[in-house]
Formats: C-alpha cells, sequence, structure tokens
C-alpha cells in the first residue's frame, strides 16, 4: 500500500528516555517530509517528556499520568476516573489538530491515546521499543492499523520488525562517521580530554547507574591501566565515589596514569562517548543495543537482573549475530573483566569482526519507516487533514 501524505498527527509515548526519544524521531521525521504538518506530542508536565518535547519545537499537550496497577491497591479504585480523564485530554487533542492518526510509543500516556483514538475513529500506529511488550501496546494492538517492533519476535499481533528510531545525536554520528570516521573519533576524544590513540572501553549503567558493573570494574582498574586501556566510566548520579578511589588507589605510586581512568558521574553528550569507543560495558536497554548496533560499536551487554528480563532478550539477536557479547551480573566481576576485556581490546581482528557483525545487524533509518507505517494508515483509512473521511 502507498503511503499518504500525513499533515496531523498526535504521538503518545512518555514518561522516560525509552519512549520519548523514538517519539521526537518519528515527529522530525513526519515534519521533514511534510513541513507544515501539524504535530501534538501527549505526556505528562512531570515526565522527561516536558523537557525534551518542547526543546525541540514541539507542542506538549497535557495528560493525567495513568498508571496502570499490577496487582490491587488504593490506585485500582481510582483508575476509572484517572483513565476517564486522561482519555478526554486525548481525544481534546485529537481534535484539536484533526489528527489523522495517533501514534504511541508505549508508556503511561500511551493508554489513554489509543482508546481516544478508537473513540474517534482514528487510525492507531505503534512501536514497541522492547523485545518483551509493555501493558499499553499489548491492549493498543488489538485494533492498531500499524504496529512496528524494534526487535524480532515481539509478541505483537501484525509486528513489523522496523528497528527503533535514533535519536538526532547518533543519527547525525551515523552520518558522520560515514563521511570521516577518523576524524569523528579525533574529534569526540579532543571535546572529551581523551587521547584518540588508545583503545578506550566506555563504561555505562544507564543514567542512573548500576552499582554492580560499577562495582566489577572498580575492582579491574590496575588490569585495565596496566594493558595499556583508556576508560571513560560514567557511574551514574552520587555512584562514583568508589570508582574514584579505587583510581586513586591504582594510580597513587605513579604507575599507571590517572588521566587514562575518566570518572564521571553522567555525560549528556554520550554521542561523544560512543564515538570514541572501542568497546562499551552496558546494560542492554533496547535503546543502549539499538544505539551500539547502528555505529558498529561491539559491547559487552550485562541484563538487568531484575524485572521481566526483556534486557536479554533485547540484547539476543545481536550477540547471536556476533555483535557482542551477554554477560549475567553476577558473573561480571572484577577477575572477569580482567581477564577478557584487555584481551578483548588487544584482539583488533576479533574486535574490528564484532564490529562489523554489530552494524551489519543495526537499522539506522527506523525513523523513516516507522514514518511509512503512519503514511499506510492514514492511506487506508482515508483520513483528510481536517479528520473527514475521503
Amino acid at each position: 500500500m502507498k503511503s499518504s501524505a500525513v499533515t496531523s498527527v498526535v504521538l503518545a509515548g512518555g514518561g522516560t528516555a525509552g519512549h520519548v526519544n523514538p517519539l521526537l524521531a518519528v515527529a522530525d521525521e513526519l515534519r521533514s517530509r511534510e513541513p507544515e504538518a501539524r504535530v501534538l506530542a501527549l505526556g505528562t508536565t512531570s515526565g522527561l517528556e516536558a523537557e525534551l518535547v518542547p526543546a525541540r519545537g514541539y507542542r506538549l499537550w497535557p495528560v493525567p499520568r495513568v498508571p496502570l496497577p499490577r496487582r490491587p491497591s488504593v490506585d485500582l479504585l481510582r483508575l476509572p476516573g484517572r483513565l476517564t480523564a486522561a482519555v478526554r485530554a486525548a481525544e481534546a487533542a485529537i481534535d484539536e489538530i484533526d489528527a489523522q492518526a495517533v501514534v504511541g510509543f508505549g508508556g503511561y500516556v500511551s493508554t489513554p491515546a489509543y482508546l481516544a483514538a478508537r473513540r474517534r475513529g482514528v487510525p492507531v500506529v505503534i512501536h514497541e521499543q522492547n523485545a518483551r511488550p509493555g501493558l499499553a501496546n499489548k491492549l493498543g494492538a488489538r485494533w492498531a492499523a500499524r504496529v512496528g517492533a524494534t526487535f524480532p519476535g515481539t509478541t505483537l499481533p501484525g509486528a513489523q520488525v522496523v528497528g527503533l528510531p535514533l535519536r538526532a545525536e547518533i543519527s547525525a554520528l551515523v552520518a558522520e562517521r560515514e563521511r570521516d570516521a577518523a576524524g569523528a573519533r579525533v574529534r569526540a576524544a579532543d571535546a572529551l580530554g581523551l587521547d584518540a590513540t588508545l583503545p578506550t572501553l566506555v563504561v555505562t549503567g544507564g543514567s542512573s547507574g548500576a552499582a554492580s558493573v560499577n562495582a566489577a570494574l572498580a575492582g579491574a582498574v590496575d588490569a585495565l591501566l596496566g594493558a595499556g586501556v583508556q576508560v571513560l566510566h560514567l557511574t551514574g548520579k552520587g555512584k562514583d565515589g568508589p570508582v574514584r578511589t579505587a583510581v586513586e588507589t591504582a594510580t597513587a605510586a605513579g604507575a599507571h596514569e590517572a588521566s587514562r581512568y575518566q570518572v564521571r558521574e553522567y555525560l549528556s553528550e554520550m554521542h561523544l562517548a560512543l564515538a570514541v569507543a572501542d568497546l562499551v560495558v552496558a546494560r542492554s536497554g533496547a535503546g543502549t543495543v539499538c544505539e551500539l548496533a547502528a555505529l558498529g560499536v561491539p559491547a559487552v551487554y550485562v541484563p538487568l537482573p531484575i524485572g521481566n528480563g526483556e534486557q536479554r532478550l533485547n540484547a539476543a539477536p545481536l550477540v547471536e549475530a556476533g555483535g557482542g557479547l551477554l554477560v549475567d551480573d553476577a558473573d561480571l566481576t572484577p577477575a572477569w573483566v580482567a581477564q577478557q576485556v584487555p584481551a578483548l581490546l588487544a584482539d583488533r581482528d576479533r574486535l574490528g569482526g564484532m564490529a562489523a557483525a554489530a552494524r551489519a545487524a543495526g537499522v539506522r533509518d527506523a525513523a523513516a519507516r516507522v514514518a511509512d507505517l503512519v503514511g499506510e494508515a492514514v492511506a487506508e483509512s482515508g483520513r483528510t487533514s481536517t479528520g473527514q473521511q475521503a
């Protein structure tokens, strides 16, 4: 089916960067195709979207937060009233711009958005970022016109694998590396105060950090520095102390240069870290896995040991393709890091093969693929820009 021009759309997804970043990437793609397109983003006033959506130049339409209780509680009794108010807010957003489609990315605001779209007769397009879908997208997929999934095997009816829409900074880095990979590395290293000529390990547990990852790397500082490795370690806010102490201890006698192990709580310009990384040690959230694959950066993935197991599923296809290693949280010990990581960074052929495999598995045009699904859904519905059936 051919795509139709999308001139008015409501996007729903908030609460975390994992929902907001793909939303913004698709919004940018739709606006690039139709510069005058009317775009409204549904979100809460307390979530990450309250800052990121207006900063990108899009209008945020506030919707009450409606958590879906997983067990009996007072919140369950409050759910009907909260949900009704949220659905009405979403309906008002659809009416405000005569939306041709509602595109949801999961999260608290997506459930009322899907229900409002159904009541208004507006087609729903869903994007599911994780291998294991969330509750909101499970509900919406029952009547969605199109469903896009990041990973194969996602259990939503009619799901098409489209990849994860990339953040603007990552898309720009992909293009920059295609033009001049060596130059991109040097520029990023200079910006971060790193040496572009050294084998570089980037460690991150995500914005909140990961205590077990921090501890494993802190216990292997001497081995990493002794092997000539340069490390950029992002510990998470308030979690840098033990790592800094380990670095100070390992470098106190002057045998190693402390400047080669850089410790930061957080880095807002994460794309710079990925531009200089030869290897990454990280959790396997969908965003991390997809960004590293798109850039062709090998990684040691350490799935979160709690939750529903989605992080292991996220990383599995890329690891099976040879683009990374999967290590259980309990197995990521200082001894494992000391034995495995320096050896991997020293084996340029193996590292290069992993990088090539990661890049081959990566999807770099997911935002365009999702925009195509939206266009198909609009064409199929026959909705015009005034919200009427053609």
